[in-house]
């Protein structure tokens, strides 16, 4: 397991690849990168992400050693990003193996689900007209959660 916060650009191809290198012992791998969506009716110029050092590598950790024993993963991988990003910018990545398909896409899909409503990041929207709004919680996000 490998939980990564860090302000600099990842390669998700790269970070997929020496995530499954060498492993013959799972027969799936699951990965999904968010990136930042600027929408055609209200743009965004940049998203500003803010997070507590320390507090928030725990809570991430925590989130992914649940999924590690829930559907008994052999590894797993969370890359998130902070600062200021721009659109297109990848702001994270999961990354799930196990010895079947359905453990690692269901891991993956309750990681990114628990990343979006309960990991302690703060999202900032910058507009182009200079205007910046903080992100609030969606009660899709929210609603996503009671799958798990």
């Amino acid at each position: 397991m490998r939980v990564v916060v860090q302000p600099e650009p990842f390669d998700a191809g790269a970070e997929a690849s020496a995530f499954a290198a060498g492993r013959s012992d799972i027969g799936a791998v699951v990965t999904f990168t968010g990136v930042v969506r600027s929408l055609e009716d209200d743009p965004i110029m940049a998203m500003e992400i803010e997070h507590y050092p320390g507090m928030t590598e725990r809570a991430i950790t925590g989130i992914v050693q649940t999924a590690m024993d829930r559907w008994d993963l052999a590894d797993a991988l969370v890359i998130h990003r902070f600062g200021r990003l721009e659109p297109g910018a990848p702001i994270m990545m999961v990354a799930t193996a196990a010895a079947h398909r359905a453990a690692a896409f269901e891991a993956a899909d309750f990681l990114m689900d628990y990343l979006k409503s309960r990991a302690p990041f703060w999202k900032k929207e910058h507009r182009a007209d200079g205007g910046a709004t903080w992100v609030a919680a969606k009660d899709d996000d929210e609603a996503a959660l009671d799958r798990w």
